[in-house]
């Protein structure tokens, strides 16, 4: 269970991200996030996994409230990270960037050097294969398309073992092809291993094909939570304005 009580996130500049965001989202569930941008889907993936301190609220992983822990490492462990503009090491090779997702596991001396155990590089090369890409492991990150550049992402997300995925506009660069690739993907991480996913999306045919259910941010407050079914004309213009007509990502 990821518990979001009374979240508020206002920035040095005096933007406001986040207002009295509180949501429960039980174990293995799709979310999908949307909102115009501003309207603070990142900032809440962000502060889930700490990236960014919120100014009030709490954020609870089972019994262990992520917003007051000293031990950042062990709640990483337990979160992936998808991020939009990938993230990778350029210059690596795709299969250190795919083992950097156990940093978290092994000692500072080996995260320093990159030493990892047999078993991981097993590991490696097994989520490599689940995502199509392994017989690109000696290939550097920066020589991949996006979409492939992307899906070692997922595969190092993979590396961690997570109990939840943050996947922020992980197909926001992508065409559409791709997009449902990469997101076929999370569907799978999802129903297979039974994580937790928490996704960022732009358009609303993306989030009523992949998604159980629909968070909708509108200026940093929650102004729609429920069945992506649940969306009609009138509620997608209370999220996105007056003036936003829906389109389709084929």
């Amino acid at each position: 269970m990821l518990r979001i009580e009374n979240l508020t996130k206002i920035y040095p500049n005096g933007t406001r991200a986040l207002y009295n965001i509180s949501l429960e989202i039980p174990t293995g569930q799709f979310v999908a996030v949307i909102g115009l941008s501003g309207s603070g889907k990142s900032t809440l993936l962000r502060s889930v996994n700490r990236l960014i301190a919120p100014t009030a609220g709490r954020i609870f992983l089972d019994d262990i409230e992520i917003t007051a822990t000293s031990d950042l490492r062990c709640v990483r462990r337990r979160i992936g990270m998808i991020f939009q503009h990938f993230n990778l090491v350029s210059r690596s090779n795709v299969l250190t960037n795919v083992l950097s997702g156990r940093l978290g596991y092994t000692s500072s001396w080996a995260s320093l050097f990159h030493h990892f155990k047999p078993e991981d590089y097993a590991d490696a090369r097994a989520s490599l294969a689940r995502v199509g890409l392994a017989d690109k492991e000696s290939q550097r990150a920066d020589t991949l398309s996006g979409g492939q550049q992307q899906r070692v992402g997922i595969a190092r997300a993979l590396m961690q073992k997570p109990q939840v995925i943050l996947a922020d506009e992980p197909v926001a660069s992508l065409d559409p092809a791709t997009a449902h690739s990469v997101l076929n993907h999370l569907e799978e991480m999802n129903k297979r291993d039974g994580m937790t996913v928490l996704c960022n999306l732009h358009f609303l045919s993306l989030a009523r094909q992949y998604a159980d259910r629909v968070i909708g941010l509108k200026a940093g407050e929650l102004v729609f939570d429920g069945a992506p079914a649940e969306i009609d004309n009138d509620r997608f213009r209370e999220i996105y304005g007056e003036d936003a007509v829906q389109v389709e990502i084929a």
